[in-house]
């Protein structure tokens, strides 16, 4: 009874932090000929959803069972069949079709069952079955975290799912130190006790090859020697950041402090261990809590560490879960100190950096002699996120190439056009290889048709909410808008409306809202944030403004109409929420 009592204290506490008050309304009748990114647009929409449903037909079968061979580990595993599948739901709460949607679920609960049977005998966790409470038993987040992305933005289009908030809650309490099965999560240090990890808790002793790469292949038994280096898996490591998705989700479903709590703890945590560190992320934290603490205090070793042996592997992820944790801690908070450890950490790159044949070359690995492992890879993506989250000219110092950047400050005004071109060109290719794929179930590994997967979001991401694409990886979405159907009461621009963010500034949005129906009315909501997380001052369009209070307004377009808009806003000054405009 307390604990009930204090759920519903702490709900009533996060909905009376929201406005209740309508959104505005804009209404705009200005005839606009639809341009040819709007169309391309639509069209791209509609393209993702009928290829989605051609790709589910010839992949999965009637019970949801992705048609593989079901098999553990990094080499192909579980967490390969749902990224194959990762911008499913994120492509529903962009606009596609409920279809798509449909066909998510289906796959998700399909794999659940098909994974929970499936058996790894020389595991340690996964001989009983790879999944535990529908979880992955104890494997890295790199995978696991790939395995997840779809996942995690199914809360962009149905957060009202009963089972979906249970499956969140539980997820996440796997990391929060308080499940006795999972014992992940050391309070007392603030660090996840092993890369290896999940719904029956961490490996803290001898990690053998058949726990990450599971059983022999016939005819490739070599496939294990990529981890006959990688035993000593104790301690932290940045990929664990990756459960600050499941914690932030948590919170934006239900509001309850604790969520929000532990994924500041843990990110603050490893934001000032960075920063002690001289601004370079370590890969390994010890059971002690101490930096390199299983492996001689070399703060660059670890199991995926920054010299991890490249004879066997190049796997050295120091940034992917940094960026993911680090990036929801900021959008909880505002607080752009989040940020710091990865631009420290690319300042340490760039100021080792060298340049051949008129290109610039990272440093991708460090050891006992420094840096070495000399790439192109300069970390665009994480880039980008820093300019978005920051909007401060200092973080484009390196990216004066990047055409979406250069059309958004008015420089490269035929990038919307070029890029859905080359999204349907894409599209074209992909779906001619699957239909000659040649492969069978019995020959199919679990990533075998990845090279096929039809969805990709960038672009779309890129021009309708003027954010920066999560990617494939486990990380949620940021966002400067989003949008949702009043009419249909769904995730996802309504049918014939397109949009293009067209300028962003540390205070102001600008975006181009169209009807293509030159027949019919259609009302578009316009939410601030991915989670409506930044806080509106007012919308102006056509010479007129209209005050706004909230992180919503609603814009009436006429037939064949559209105008270009500005929203004035203040960043980061709402609690994340995912929630229907609807139920706010």
């Amino acid at each position: 009874m307390l604990r009930t009592l204090s759920l519903l204290l702490a709900a009533a506490f996060f909905v009376t932090g929201l406005r209740a008050a309508p959104p505005p309304l804009v209404k705009i009748d200005k005839p606009m000929g639809p341009p040819d990114w709007a169309l391309a647009e639509r069209a791209l929409l509609r393209a993702y959803s009928e290829a989605a449903e051609a790709f589910a037909d010839r992949y999965v079968d009637d019970r949801g069972y992705f048609r593989c061979i079901e098999r553990w580990g990094g080499n192909d595993g579980p967490d390969d069949v749902m990224e194959t599948f990762s911008g499913w739901t994120l492509l529903h709460a962009l606009g596609g079709s409920d279809r798509v949607l449909e066909l998510y679920e289906k796959i998700w609960e399909g794999h659940l069952r098909q994974f929970t049977k499936a058996r790894a005998p020389s595991t340690q966790k996964a001989k009983d079955g790879m999944f535990y409470r529908e979880f992955v038993t104890a494997f890295d987040w790199e995978h696991t975290g790939e395995g997840l992305a779809a996942f995690h933005h199914y809360a962009l289009s149905a957060p009202e799912a009963k089972e979906y908030q249970q499956r969140v809650r539980r997820f996440a309490g796997f990391y929060m130190g308080d499940d006795p099965e999972a014992e992940n999560y050391d309070k007392q240090h603030k660090i996840i006790r092993s890369i290896l990890n999940g719904s029956r808790g961490p490996i803290v002793n001898e990690a053998t090859v058949y726990d990450w790469g599971g059983e022999v292949v016939r005819g490739a038994p070599d496939r294990l020697n990529r981890y006959k280096t990688a035993g000593n898996v104790r301690g932290d490591h940045p990929l664990n950041l990756g459960t600050c998705s499941l914690g932030f989700n948590a919170y934006a479903l239900t509001g309850e402090a604790a969520y929000r709590n532990w994924v500041l703890e843990y990110a603050g945590a490893w934001r000032d261990r960075i920063l002690a560190n001289g601004g370079n992320i370590p890969t390994n934290i010890g059971l002690d809590g101490t930096i390199g603490g299983e492996w001689g205090g070399k703060w660059w070793g670890g199991t995926f560490g920054w010299n991890f042996d490249p004879a066997v592997s190049g796997r050295n992820y120091y940034m992917r879960g940094a960026r993911t944790g680090l990036g929801i801690a900021l959008l909880l908070t505002g607080d752009q100190s989040y940020s710091e450890p990865l631009r420290r950490q690319l300042a340490n790159l760039y100021a080792a950096k060298r340049v051949e044949g008129g290109r610039t070359l990272l440093p991708q690995k460090h050891g006992p002699n420094g840096w070495y492992g000399y790439t192109v890879n300069q970390y665009f993506d994480v880039q980008r996120d820093l300019y978005l989250w920051s909007m401060n000219e200092a973080d484009l110092a390196h990216l004066g190439a990047d055409p979406w950047l250069n059309f958004l400050r008015g420089r490269n005004p035929g990038y919307p056009a070029a890029a859905l071109a080359r999204d349907f060109e894409r599209l074209r290719a992909r779906m001619a290889g699957m239909r000659a794929d040649e492969s069978t179930q019995r020959t199919r590994p679990s990533d075998g048709a990845q090279r096929f997967a039809p969805v990709a979001t960038e672009t779309l991401v890129n021009l309708m909410l003027g954010g920066n694409d999560p990617g494939s990886s486990g990380n949620i979405l940021h966002a400067r808008l989003r949008y949702f159907d009043p009419a249909r009461r769904r995730a996802g621009l309504p049918e014939d409306v397109a949009a293009l963010v067209t300028k962003l500034t540390a205070e102001t949005v600008t975006v181009v809202l169209v009807n293509t129906n030159p027949l019919r009315r259609r009302a578009v909501t316009v939410q601030l944030g991915a989670f409506g997380e930044h806080e509106g001052a007012y919308v102006e369009a056509g010479g007129k403004r209209t005050a706004m209070t909230g992180p919503l307004v609603t814009v009436e377009l006429a037939a064949g109409a559209g105008e270009r808009l500005e929203i004035g806003m203040k960043r980061y000054a709402n609690p994340p929420r995912a929630v229907m405009p609807w139920d706010r």
